[in-house]
């Protein structure tokens, strides 16, 4: 949006709705939750505001430092929070901004013409959970600062200082309350991941991220895309072969609605569809993913039919049989948008919905009369699709008729619990009938179900439906567990509290276990999500000495240990090739006993559904050379794998 947009954005446009005092009694109605992602939630706070600016087309640069102690500074070159006196409330505007909950400039004051802080409490909530936040505002030639601690007001707006008179803009810096967070360590991947999103989204904007903890010293990361969503696209591909060269655009502003769409099908077989509005990720789509998702359907089977690539006999391509391996950006700025909730889940404009239905379906026609080969390529990988889902359709409907819920037995190979509450109830995931074994005899059989499988399950990032479908180990799994998957998935019918995936610790355990994280991800994310979902961690070593026992779950914890109890000759020490060499009273009192057993559990951070996606591909699909890239990026992690 140009700068002949802009309206006043004044002191007075600052609107002041009602008071702050909940936020810190009740910190996760306003950010999510107290752990690693509220915290997180801070700083996009924050710098959505600055986006906002640039949104309103008065700022394209935006500094994001993390301080040593974990304070974190966002500045920004946009108009700067107005300092003057705000006339509802007797006191500045920018305190105001930081003081009051639900005050902002996007209550239609005028202030912005479109917004992702639409709620007006990122300001004050993150002030409010900060041991202390200090903001500064460079304007007219001067610097103005306040200082709050616990949301409170230290000392009056004062100048202090002068700057450039071009200066324009705003920094915040701010310390997260160690009394409201388990833990004040920001993730640099998560930030960075977040930040890269943002400059995707907003064309031209200049993102400078850096992260001053390093020991050997500071890491910077600069995201800066003039080619906007196109290349979000790219980025999001390039662990995939493409299946026509272009990534199609469509831009268009109808009913006050902006409009922008990228996409781009690959070789593979899974839909990777994006909805943002105003800069902000909706993970459960909403009107404007599904005005697009219309226009898609509808123009390829009319150029299917136009161009007889479909028989009259033929039925219509569905939507999902045209989306298989689309990657897909749709970003609309919108005035009013109407969220579910200040999670922002779901956009529930109908407006949206028609103006992305609209402007897609009229470009996305033009597009492929101009570009026959994208169409013909397109329909053809759709068809084939097609053909697929039916024999899925058939393969789904045989294990419906064998699954448990309609009486039928179990996998056979499926020792099972005897508890009949899922709530009580766990199974695990093992590789191999020697591991199985120790697995049967060490469990506890009230509640704790076994399921050995065979081998490397089928790698899911490479098959389409009718293969999975008709996968012994993974029908196994889908009877086993008895939600279904896909769109049959119920989660009322889980039969298990905990799905425990337990592998050797090394390298062909590590892929076994990705194969299966793949696979649930793809099928049944919302067992992830609901947190029923964990990797068991067995130990690496067995030290004995003088007839006592340590286990180690890693090299350093070895070292821990040894330097304990001394390094002389009476030390046995036992590596652990695998969970066959333990006997069953080991695994037990190890890896399996609630008591004293190590388990993660897998989440998802929805706020970053297009990396999780990203890494699954990279790992899983067929180029090489991304997946090299990020073994060598993250081969620091790794610590307890023979390699």
């Amino acid at each position: 949006m140009g700068t002949e947009e802009l309206q006043e954005y004044g002191a007075d446009q600052i609107q002041i709705l009602k008071g702050l005092e909940a936020v810190r009694k009740r910190p996760g109605m306003y950010i999510g939750s107290t752990s690693s992602r509220g915290l997180h939630h801070l700083v996009y706070e924050i710098v959505d505001n600055s986006v906002d600016e640039a949104l309103a087309g008065s700022c394209d640069h935006i500094e994001v430092t993390v301080h040593k102690d974990n304070s974190v500074t966002v500045t920004d070159n946009g108009r700067g929070i107005p300092v003057g006196i705000n006339h509802q409330a007797g006191i500045p505007a920018v305190e105001v901004v930081f003081t009051i909950l639900h005050a902002g400039g996007k209550f239609g004051g005028g202030g912005y013409k479109v917004s992702g802080g639409l709620h007006g409490v990122g300001a004050s909530v993150v002030n409010a959970l900060s041991e202390w936040l200090e903001v500064r505002i460079f304007n007219e030639g001067k610097i103005y600062q306040q200082r709050y601690e616990r949301g409170k007001t230290m000392y009056s707006l004062k100048v202090v200082g002068e700057c450039d008179p071009d200066r324009h803009g705003t920094e915040v810096t701010f310390f997260p309350d160690r009394e409201i967070f388990d833990d004040i360590e920001f993730d640099f991947d998560v930030l960075k991941q977040r930040f890269r999103e943002m400059a995707f989204l907003t064309k031209g904007l200049r993102f400078t991220f850096t992260d001053e903890r390093p020991e050997d010293g500071p890491k910077q990361r600069v995201f800066h895309y003039e080619g906007g969503i196109i290349e979000f696209v790219q980025y999001l591909n390039r662990s995939s072969s493409a299946l026509y060269p272009q990534v199609i655009y469509c831009e268009g502003t109808k009913n006050g609605v902006l409009v922008e769409a990228a996409m781009q099908h690959n070789d593979g077989y899974k839909e990777n569809t994006y909805g943002f509005v105003n800069n902000i990720v909706t993970p459960e789509g909403g009107m404007h993913v599904e005005g697009f998702r219309m226009a898609l359907t509808k123009v390829f089977n009319d150029y299917a039919r136009k161009n007889k690539l479909l028989k009259d006999s033929e039925p219509n391509l569905t939507g999902e049989d045209i989306r298989e391996g689309l990657t897909a950006i749709i970003s609309v700025k919108i005035e009013n948008p109407q969220f579910e909730g200040q999670t922002k889940m779901k956009l529930g404009n109908s407006e949206a919905r028609s103006a992305v239905n609209s402007i897609v379906t009229e470009q996305l026609t033009y597009f492929l009369e101009q570009h026959p080969n994208v169409g013909k390529s397109t329909v053809e990988k759709s068809v084939l699709a097609q053909r697929a889902r039916e024999a899925a359709r058939k393969a789904r409907d045989l294990t419906r008729r064998k699954s448990a819920l309609d009486g039928m037995s179990l996998p056979g190979k499926l020792a099972d619990c005897t508890d009949k509450n899922p709530k009580n109830c766990e199974i695990f995931i093992v590789e191999g009938d020697s591991a199985g074994g120790s697995a049967k005899t060490a469990r506890s059989r009230a509640t704790q179900a076994i399921l050995p499988l065979r081998g490397k399950i089928l790698n899911v990032e490479k098959a389409r439906l009718d293969r999975i479908y008709s996968n012994a180990e993974i029908k196994a799994m889908i009877t086993a567990f008895g939600t279904g998957i896909h769109e049959d998935f119920d989660i009322s019918k889980l039969r298990y509290d905990k799905i425990i995936i337990m592998t050797d610790a090394d390298v062909d355990g590590a892929h076994i276990a990705t194969l299966m994280l793949t696979f649930l991800y793809r099928f049944m994310p919302e067992l992830i999500k609901t947190g029923h979902v964990y990797l068991a961690q067995p130990p690496l070593y067995k030290v004995e000495k003088n007839r006592k026992v340590w286990y180690a779950y890693s090299d350093a914890e070895l070292e821990k240990i040894m330097q304990e109890i001394g390094r002389d000759s009476g030390n046995k020490i036992q590596r652990y090739k695998g969970l066959g060499e333990m006997d069953a009273d080991q695994l037990w009192e190890t890896t399996m006993d609630p008591e004293k057993r190590i388990l993660k559990r897998v989440n998802i951070d929805e706020d970053s559904a297009s990396e999780v996606d990203l890494t699954f591909t990279t790992l899983m699909g067929d180029k090489v050379e991304p997946r090299r890239e990020f073994i060598e990026e993250n081969a620091k992690y790794v610590t307890n794998l023979d390699v």
